[in-house]
């Protein structure tokens, strides 16, 4: 059966080619980026797939691109959630905080609280992830401090893949919620920056989140994180199971977001 796939981030590196990869299979395919161009050009290359339009570091944005898919669609089957930002020559969002919190784990949350309403129960939510996990330091996430670019990636990577947790043990009737690194040192403009080399082939990670989307394997699996360096499911860094650390994180993560949900 055809699904109905959105994709953010998908105008370069591994949300590309998944994206591709999708579409070649026939599946009803939904691209965000943040730049109109690149978006256009891709949308083109696919035979005119819908695209839409934000900037994560900027809140509005992620809700007004929330309302127009809502507009737009009765059902999404797939979000993924794979847009993500390592380094950036501004740090601090308009909202005072670290742009990797607010791109990697805050926009997230919001637009898949903002859809929930059109993703049916057996439907999915796949939240990029990473081997990069970290404690996560609250007064960190509130507002933008001096930052290492990887520990503030470590620690939004690791905030995705608790609320991914708890959003599952909030929902267990669905959808399927599952956080999935995948693959580390890929060839993404983001590992070029970050650590200067070219990669490992993409299609690691595409191949893995187009399982994730589509496969049985993932149908009971919500909640779950799945490792794709060892190839399994997994446990992820052991503060996400420290409740007291889970329940700060979350406190936190809902009251930067109240304001936003739909």
């Amino acid at each position: 059966m055809k699904k109905t796939i959105l994709i953010t981030g998908a105008t370069d590196g591994i949300g590309l080619l998944t994206a591709q990869k999708l579409c070649a299979d026939g599946h009803q395919v939904i691209l965000h980026g943040r730049q109109k161009n690149k978006l256009a050009e891709l949308s083109e290359s696919l035979g005119g797939v819908p695209t839409f339009i934000a900037d994560f570091s900027c809140m509005d944005e992620v809700v007004g691109m929330a309302k127009s898919v809502l507009a737009s669609y009765d059902q999404l089957d797939v979000l993924i959630n794979n847009a993500g930002i390592l380094k950036s020559d501004e740090t601090r969002t308009e909202a005072g905080r670290d742009i990797r919190f607010e791109v990697n784990t805050l926009a997230p949350y919001v637009l898949t609280r903002c859809l929930l309403p059109i993703i049916p129960a057996e439907g999915r939510v796949i939240n990029l992830s990473s081997a990069a996990q970290a404690p996560v330091d609250i007064e960190a996430m509130k507002k933008c401090q001096p930052m290492q670019d990887m520990a503030a990636y470590a620690q939004s990577k690791l905030a995705i893949t608790i609320w991914s947790a708890t959003l599952a043990d909030q929902m267990p009737d669905g959808p399927v919620y599952v956080a999935v690194n995948p693959g580390s040192l890929l060839a993404t403009k983001m590992v070029k920056q970050g650590f200067g080399i070219d990669g490992n082939d993409l299609n690691i990670g595409a191949d893995i989140l187009v399982r994730a989307a589509l496969s049985d394997e993932f149908s009971t699996a919500s909640g779950t994180y799945f490792d794709n360096d060892s190839g399994c499911f997994a446990s992820p860094h052991q503060a996400a199971g420290d409740q007291q650390h889970v329940d700060a994180v979350m406190t936190t993560i809902r009251s930067l977001t109240k304001g936003f949900i739909l």
